[in-house]
């Protein structure tokens, strides 16, 4: 028989306001069917939810085996010569990712991948956005199933009880036409046309959608990127890529065509509503203008962009001008989209000197609605009649968290809280995070260790 649960929340943040004592009644179908304000206790039979409670976090921009990477890549080089610390960069940090991906299988990858999902789910994060290149056995000889990587990442999530927007990713070249070096060729399908046939055998499913990414204007030759823009735009599907995350990629691009990566994208039709750029950190006023005058969105993923010395994005000119913004967690240095949201605000006021860019409801929507429209879940990410029956519920009680007036919830939870603070989170209606523990993946830290581990043995 249909079951309709309902969940009483302590406090609850509808739109831009807190309110205390809210039901959220949650239907068999995984919609809210009712939200009810001004309950000042939990009904008969309702689930109590103490704290505040927002709709689900939306992780934008991951790479799950990146999260193999934590703590190692923090480990400063040496030099062969003095034995002192080398200079450290993006660049030296990518071949450290490179050794990760060599050994990963779509088995191994599917542990790494749930117990990943999990961590997020622990966050408070319903949905994530799985940049995902990592396409062939290494040497670039396809799987058996061409898509046994990506179906492992769709599997994962399920598993880990959270929704994914499997971003399946063009990546073609090292650098402008230049072929893919060896530790690429399992990234590679060749050309667009190969990557495209190969995406569009991945199939959707319940908590699972579909979407493209270009990996970035170094990886796809200029020729090839409105196949994957159309791609993308005939499946009125998300599409993002990586922009301008460093200098010298934009000096490449400069040097190859004689324009920004922005001003190529727009040449080749790929921005627009549909599309996000990530990062975008190093960008002209021009580009700016652009991004913001085609809708295209940008997805900020603070804490992984200083742990690589990327730099601090121009996020508040960006909003200004009209992309709307997104955060992700990327690399996994952390995984809390708490600390991606205030990062954002707090390397603004470094950047600027002042204080105050965004509100609290401002960074929260940039977490929950804003992140699920630019993964194709605009149905997901409010609190109210109809939408998804997606929300996590932030304590007020901890040693980060106490004290505040409960009127300035929103704010205590965006500002001072972390993921360690999430104590429920519940996915089309379903618990799957009750009192801090996972409900589905018994024990999360035990799952990252061992899959970790195998990777590095």
């Amino acid at each position: 028989m249909p079951v309709t649960t309902t969940y009483w929340a302590e406090q609850a943040w509808l739109g831009d306001l807190v309110e205390p004592g809210v039901t959220i009644e949650a239907g068999p179908d995984g919609r809210i069917a009712a939200v009810r304000k001004g309950v000042a206790t939990p009904p008969p039979g309702a689930v109590a939810l103490r704290g505040l409670t927002v709709p689900g976090l939306a992780n934008a921009h991951s790479h799950a085996f990146h999260r193999a990477l934590r703590g190692v890549v923090q480990a400063a080089p040496q030099t062969r010569e003095t034995g002192g610390q080398a200079p450290d960069s993006f660049w030296t940090w990518r071949n450290v990712m490179y050794s990760v991906t060599e050994r990963l299988t779509p088995d191994s990858y599917f542990a790494l991948a749930r117990a990943v999902y999990a961590e997020m789910a622990l966050a408070g994060i319903t949905c994530v956005g799985e940049f995902h290149y990592l396409h062939h056995a290494p040497g670039g000889t396809p799987y058996a199933n061409p898509n046994a990587m990506g179906e492992a990442l769709i599997a994962a999530a399920g598993e880990a009880g959270i929704r994914i927007t499997l971003l399946d990713t063009a990546y073609l070249s090292s650098g402008f036409g230049e072929p893919p070096n060896p530790h690429q060729l399992r990234f590679s399908d060749r050309t667009a046309e190969a990557w495209a046939e190969r995406a569009e055998a991945l199939k959707p499913a319940p908590h699972a959608r579909i979407g493209a990414a270009i990996h970035s204007v170094r990886a796809v030759p200029a020729g090839q990127l409105a196949t994957v823009a159309g791609w993308a735009q005939e499946r009125d599907a998300a599409l993002h890529v990586h922009l301008s995350e460093q200098p010298a990629e934009n000096e490449a691009c400069l040097a190859a065509h004689g324009r920004t990566p922005t001003r190529l994208l727009a040449d080749h039709g790929v921005l627009g509503p549909r599309t996000t750029a990530v990062h975008a950190t190093h960008l002209t006023e021009e580009d700016i203008h652009t991004l913001g005058a085609t809708g295209t969105g940008v997805c900020m993923c603070p804490t992984t962009e200083r742990d690589l010395a990327d730099g601090i994005g121009p996020a508040a000119r960006l909003q200004r001008a009209g992309s709307p913004l997104s955060l992700g967690s990327d690399s996994h240095a952390v995984i809390d989209l708490l600390e991606e949201a205030r990062a954002m605000e707090l390397n603004e006021r470094l950047a600027t000197g002042k204080r105050g860019h965004w509100t609290a409801a401002a960074l929260l929507r940039a977490a929950t609605a804003d992140g699920h429209a630019t993964l194709g879940w605009p149905e997901a990410g409010r609190i109210e009649p109809g939408a998804l029956a997606d929300f996590s519920t932030v304590a007020l009680d901890s040693v980060r968290t106490a004290g505040a007036p409960p009127r300035l919830a929103a704010e205590t939870a965006v500002f001072a809280a972390t993921g360690a603070d999430i104590r429920h989170t519940v996915v089309g209606g379903r618990h799957v995070v009750r009192d801090g523990a996972h409900l589905l993946v018994p024990d999360v830290p035990r799952e990252l260790a061992d899959s970790i581990a195998a990777l590095h043995d």
